[in-house]
Order: C-alpha cells, then structure tokens, then sequence
C-alpha cells in the first residue's frame, strides 16, 4: 500500500470514529435533556459584530462550550476556543458541558461578566451566593433539570446584548454588570439539564481595600 492511500484510508478511520463519538454524545445528551435549541436566533449562528460595549468595573471573562464546539473544533473549526484551563482536563471533573472564568478572583464592587459562547447550544450565566463550606456543583437538580435561584444578584443570558434573555446563542456574546459583596459566588448555566452537565465555576470576590 502506498504512503498517500495509506494516509487517506486514516482520514477515513479517524473521520468515523469522530462522527462515531459524536453521535453517542448527542443520544446521550438527548436522552438526559440538556441540550435545546439555541434561543431567539434559530439555530443560525450571529454575526461576528457581537461584541460587548466598554464595560465597567472588574471584568471577568466566562466561556461556555459543549461537547458540540469541542466536536467542531476536532472536524477543524478553529473559530474559537478553550479558555486556559478549560473543557476536558480543566480543574473540576467534566460532564459534557462546561463553564470557565477568568479571573476567579475580583474585588469587591462593580464586576461585569463578558459571556462567549464556544459551543454548539444556547447557554447562560447565573450567578449565586455560595454558602461558607459550600462547593460548586453541589446544588439540588429538581426535576425540571434547573437548580434554584434563589438569592442570585443577576444573569447574562441574552444573546449580543446585558442581562436577562432567553440564552446565549451559539457563537455569540452576552454581559452583565453587577455590584457583587465579598463572598464566594458560583457561576452557572441554568438551563434545564446544563448544571447537571458540568456547567458550573466558582468566583471569589475579596473585600475592597
């Protein structure tokens, strides 16, 4: 067999074998209900002039991503990426979806979350007040797959815009600014199933000096 037949006849196995992974994530996923469709945009992706205005106080940059931009990305979409540290090998143990902040540490005061998504279905931000001995990932799942909010100073949810929306849609940016106390508060996506995913992180907010 020659070096270029034996070259493609790997690009077939290691095609199949992607589309064969993907294929089991996505029965999986379908079976536990995390995924749905990608909010106010119809599954088509934004335009690329999705970008937050200038905003105030600490930022802290959050990227969500799933099983489906991590399959793309393997297929050889380059259009985004994991933060450090981030997807499978991050610090928490994976679901199939995650949730990644940088810095995990801020002072006190104004803080704003610039939200990108890097996966291939609707996500969001929502952030809670950690009790003291509390961890991330530790909250009750009802069985509407979503975990309470109870308490929480706000969200960016809303695809290309602040605040509260029906998700972040694929490949896009959502923000949100917010006057968060010290404390420890965990950073979720609260979309029914997501949670349960693996969609959590925890930031730290230290007292003003």
């Amino acid at each position: 067999m020659t070096r270029r037949r034996r070259r493609g006849v790997w690009l077939v196995v290691l095609g199949a074998i992607a589309a064969l992974v993907l294929g089991v994530a996505t029965t999986v996923s379908a079976a536990l209900g995390i995924f749905r469709s990608p909010g106010p945009t119809g599954g088509s992706a934004p335009s690329a002039q999705c970008g937050p205005p200038s905003l105030r106080g600490r930022v802290v940059d959050v990227t969500v991503d799933d099983m489906g931009g991590m399959m793309r990305r393997m297929m050889g979409d380059t259009h985004d990426h994991l933060p450090p540290g981030g997807g499978p090998g991050g610090d928490h143990s994976m679901g199939m979806m995650w949730l990644r902040a940088t810095p995990r540490a801020v002072p006190a005061g104004t803080v704003s979350l610039r939200v990108v998504n890097t996966g291939a279905f609707a996500h969001e931000v929502v952030v809670l007040p950690l009790r003291a001995g509390q961890a991330v990932g530790e909250r009750p799942v009802g069985t509407n797959g979503k975990i309470s909010e109870a308490g929480s100073p706000g969200e960016a949810s809303r695809t290309c815009g602040t605040g509260e929306g029906e998700g972040i849609a694929p490949g896009a940016t959502g923000w949100t600014t917010l006057t968060l106390r010290s404390g420890r508060y965990e950073l979720v996506c609260n979309i029914p199933g997501h949670y349960a995913a693996g969609m959590y992180d925890e930031l730290d907010v230290t007292a003003s000096r």
